[in-house]
């Protein structure tokens, strides 16, 4: 018997899970709505309300799954990387709350855990296989040959993609968070209406910087014309980004499959919620006969969920932690 509890807090969502037996019982999420004022995460902030919602965020957790504290059998927390006040508050509680209840603690890196999301719910792949993981932070590539044997085969040099996405957003005077709204848009656009270069890095890394000024430059050239350029073309500005980054990201992906001579492809991370990306890839598995894993929309953006799975294969390693354990802002696999 394995009851694990699991608690996500490396940025602004508070979350709680519960994993019975590799099953997710219980997936609660506390998004923080003040960062909105702001255009962005403010980690001072961030941290505060981590500490308003985590208790509330356990209770609820606990409630939903049925479950009694004393069945747990371990808790699990991610302990990088991420906000390093945010994180601090999750692992703060989850060695307090491990240390009351005598229970092991699990230590889950985050970027590990976007990953073993595949392993929640059918279908999930066999290994090896490829993860193309994308967040506001990160764009990596992974190998995946067991569950915490992972090697990063690409990455990006500078920004992530879904960095590139708010960044967009915010030229374009969206509210945060953008990148959501960029793919909105983006579905009533023509994606060709507009090129945008792809950088032409070597090997299987990626970089943005260089786009998100091409992008910049765009948006105040054609402003200069005509003011109204924005408002009159939003959901064609928005679909020919949002394909141009999709296609930059597959091309890369497409290379690394050849490399490594995987027909076994994932994506993860909060921008592998973008719709134009699921569709992308999936439009791949007949022209390349990949298999092609996609999470379900809850397990994309930052979760309990997949700490709790990945805390329930580490709990049948018996690979534990000690009370020394502290958060860490970059964590490498």
């Amino acid at each position: 018997m394995s009851v694990i509890l699991a608690i996500e807090s490396s940025c602004d969502e508070t979350s709680v899970a519960i994993c019975d037996n590799g099953k997710i019982t219980a997936n609660v999420i506390a998004n923080q709505t003040i960062h909105e004022n702001y255009g962005g995460v403010i980690p001072e902030l961030a941290s505060r309300v981590h500490q308003q919602n985590i208790v509330p965020a356990v209770q609820q957790a606990l409630a939903i799954a049925g479950v009694d504290k004393k069945q747990l059998n371990g808790v699990a927390f991610t302990q990088g990387p991420g906000l390093l006040g945010s994180l601090l508050v999750g692992v703060s509680f989850a060695k307090s709350f491990a240390l009351a209840l005598n229970l092991p603690l699990i230590s889950i890196n985050h970027m590990q855990a976007h990953i073993l999301a595949h392993f929640i719910d059918q279908p999930m792949p066999s290994f090896p296989f490829l993860c193309l993981t994308v967040s506001g932070g990160h764009t990596q590539i992974v190998l995946v040959k067991d569950y915490f044997e992972m090697e990063i085969v690409g990455e990006t040099l500078d920004d992530a993609a879904g960095e590139a996405f708010d960044k967009t957003a915010k030229i374009l005077n969206l509210p945060y968070p953008g990148g959501p709204l960029i793919d909105k848009h983006a579905r009533e656009g023509n994606p060709n209406a507009y090129q945008f270069p792809e950088p032409q890095i070597p090997g299987l890394n990626f970089s943005f910087s260089g786009f998100k000024t091409a992008i910049l430059y765009f948006v105040r050239d054609r402003q200069k014309e005509n003011p109204a350029f924005v408002a009159e073309n939003l959901a064609d500005i928005c679909a020919s980004v949002q394909h141009s980054i999709v296609n930059i990201l597959l091309n890369k992906l497409k290379k690394a499959a050849k490399q490594y001579h995987c027909k076994q492809i994932a994506i993860a991370g909060g921008v592998s919620a973008n719709s134009g990306l699921r569709n992308a890839l999936l439009s791949l598995q007949d022209t390349l006969g990949w298999q092609v894993f996609i999470p379900k929309f809850e397990y994309c953006t930052d979760n309990a969920a997949m700490i709790a799975i990945a805390g329930y294969h580490k709990f049948l390693q018996g690979d534990f932690v000690g009370q020394e354990v502290a958060p860490m802002a970059r964590m490498n696999f």
